[in-house]
């Protein structure tokens, strides 16, 4: 590891755990009621209660608060599943994407639904502008929000001993979504517009290529099936290549809420490896921090609500030792470089001009330093989300991300997942 990796590892831990503590503090306050946020828009929220005829000063026993959690994800689960079905018909769809089949769409509920966020569709290609925002989005902030008051309901009863009841889940639930969730998903997603991540509602862009060529394309029938010659070859037609299409949509709305609920589903196939989702080494540095901001802080809630600071503490600084090895072996190795091409005399030293290190796979801009860290994060809390292709890791670069994710979120638990 040299320097600026040392550097840049030693930087976002600091960062990470200076902001854990008011976070930590705004989030105990919140749960408890004794924030000042929720006596300023306590009207709003009876409001909301009264009208899902939610009795707020009636808490449940933990077969209630379980039954109350399983049907609302169940509920959010069918609502989604329609809405991919039926977004053919739907306003918000400028390249007039179809419905999701019946497996596709099954599969994308429930995995987003259960904080899973496994996508087995290209979204660019696949999903509508009103799905994303409607669908997706929305249950990246209930996933996440049902991972958290789990936790705070497990807390309680740690804290309370003998108490019968565990809060009331639907209060909960607000207040973790309108004081917690949004609130950070509005700051993060106004930054990552800062640095140039997409938030538009535009169709999709064809832009002329900074240089033309020209590829083989398939000849087609008049039905649209490929041709193929005497000898069962396809047959193929010179055809130019002028332009190409941009994927446009509300990207950066999404993409706040992808990291801090610890989601991970990207709005492009790329994911965070895609400039219009990641654009800039800051941008990378917000995210890797989004992704980690909410499950540190929970630890030192867990002190905070238990009555023991200390025992937070100690969590938090367990985790935070794990992480900081399982960095320091992922830059070691990829700052080592790849053996196979040293073999064959390719430069992978560091210079001015280059990182130096495994850069196969990986984003000039973010570098050996920030992809590591990345990697390490996304793996740790089972976020996701990728700024790399973990397939071009370095044997031993790759062992770190799969012995994270072998480990289940020990080192720092996922927002969707609770502590």
């Amino acid at each position: 590891m040299n320097a600026n990796n040392l550097f840049q590892a030693l930087l976002f831990i600091v960062v990470l755990l200076a902001a854990a503590v008011p976070v930590a503090r705004y989030l105990s306050a919140v749960m408890d009621g004794s924030s000042r946020v929720v006596r300023v828009f306590g009207p709003l929220e009876r409001v909301l209660y009264r009208i899902a005829g939610v009795d707020a000063g009636t808490e449940m026993n933990w077969k209630q608060y379980a039954i109350a959690t399983i049907a609302f994800n169940a509920l959010g689960a069918l609502f989604l599943y329609a809405l991919l079905r039926v977004q053919g018909l739907l306003p918000g769809n400028p390249q007039q994407f179809g419905a999701m089949t019946v497996d596709g769409a099954f599969n994308t509920a429930v995995s987003f639904v259960t904080n899973t966020n496994w996508q087995d569709y290209t979204p660019e290609q696949t999903v509508s502008y009103l799905t994303q925002m409607l669908g997706l989005t929305v249950q990246n902030f209930l996933s996440a929000a049902t991972g958290i008051v789990v936790v705070i309901a497990l807390i309680r009863g740690f804290a309370r001993h003998t108490a019968q009841t565990i809060g009331n889940f639907w209060v909960d639930l607000t207040r973790v979504t309108l004081y917690v969730l949004v609130p950070m998903a509005a700051i993060v997603a106004a930054l990552l517009m800062s640095q140039g991540v997409i938030q538009n509602l535009k169709a999709y862009q064809d832009v002329p290529v900074l240089q033309a060529s020209t590829y083989a394309a398939p000849k087609l029938d008049a039905q649209g099936n490929p041709l193929k010659d005497d000898k069962g070859n396809a047959v193929t037609v010179p055809t130019p290549l002028t332009k190409q299409t941009l994927a446009m949509g509300p990207v950066a709305s999404q993409e706040a809420i992808k990291m801090l609920g610890t989601n991970g589903g990207g709005f492009f196939n790329a994911n965070s490896a895609h400039p219009y989702e990641n654009p800039t080494p800051f941008a990378n540095f917000l995210q890797i921090f989004s992704i980690l901001i909410i499950p540190a802080a929970l630890c030192l809630v867990f002190g905070r609500m238990i009555g023991d600071r200390r025992q937070g503490i100690a969590v938090l600084a367990a985790m935070t030792v794990a992480f900081a090895v399982a960095i320091g072996v992922e830059l070691s190795a990829e700052q080592a470089g790849n053996p196979t091409l040293a073999a064959l005399h390719v430069d992978q030293s560091t210079s001015a001009l280059q990182p130096g290190g495994n850069m196969e796979g990986k984003e000039t801009r973010f570098g050996i330093a920030q992809t590591g860290i990345f990697t390490v994060a996304t793996t740790a809390a089972s976020c996701g989300a990728v700024d790399t292709m973990h397939d071009s890791l370095t044997p031993l670069g790759g062992l770190v991300p799969m012995l994270l994710m072998q480990l289940g979120e020990v080192v720092f638990g996922g927002v969707g997942s609770g502590l």
